[in-house]
């Protein structure tokens, strides 16, 4: 009955329409979705080369787990830019399709930035890893080429905010009517 009530609330125009909250869900899915995918075959491709390593150098796997958690990072950007688009979508308040489209393009920039972010993250550390394991002086390289593909998804994370940021409430045109069967 709230929720109902919270609705009425809303101005419901073509600019504004009843729909346009799901836009901004599926931004919110996709940033989660893509992100988390990549930093899942982040820490599985690195965790490859860290087991392959360990068996012949087992005192280097402490430094050698850096890649995963490179990985890791990936997915808390996804959930932050989450948590920054469901804050803005109230069902108490307009919601017009420009903020809609907004908030999908803030979460899909995030989740395939983090998508690839996490791809590059997963075969530098697999391969990283490994030659590490054989020539110690690889591990400054290995990190500077595993910083670089995590800006990857940082700079998906602030284009997503800049995004997520733009405010637009403004329902021009006339409020369609209610369909609603009066009871």
């Amino acid at each position: 009955m709230i929720q109902l009530l919270a609705l009425l609330a809303r101005i419901i125009t073509e600019a504004c329409p009843i729909y346009a909250p799901f836009f901004g869900a599926m931004g919110v899915t996709s940033a989660l979705v893509f992100t988390v995918m990549g930093a899942a075959y982040g820490t599985a491709k690195s965790a490859v080369g860290i087991s392959n390593m360990g068996v012949m150098k087992p005192e280097l796997v402490i430094r050698a787990f850096i890649p995963v958690i490179f990985a890791g990072v990936i997915a808390i950007y996804g959930l932050i830019i989450c948590v920054i688009i469901v804050g803005g979508i109230k069902p108490n308040e307009n919601y017009t399709l420009l903020k809609s489209f907004t908030d999908l393009g803030a979460g899909l920039t995030v989740g395939l930035c983090g998508l690839a972010a996490g791809m590059a993250i997963g075969i530098v550390g697999d391969s990283g890893v490994r030659a590490f394991g054989q020539q110690t002086k690889l591990y400054v390289i290995m990190m500077l080429i595993l910083i670089f593909s995590e800006a990857l998804g940082l700079y998906g994370l602030i284009i997503g905010i800049l995004l997520s940021g733009i405010k637009d409430t403004y329902c021009p045109g006339t409020p369609l009517p209610d369909s609603t069967p009066n009871a």
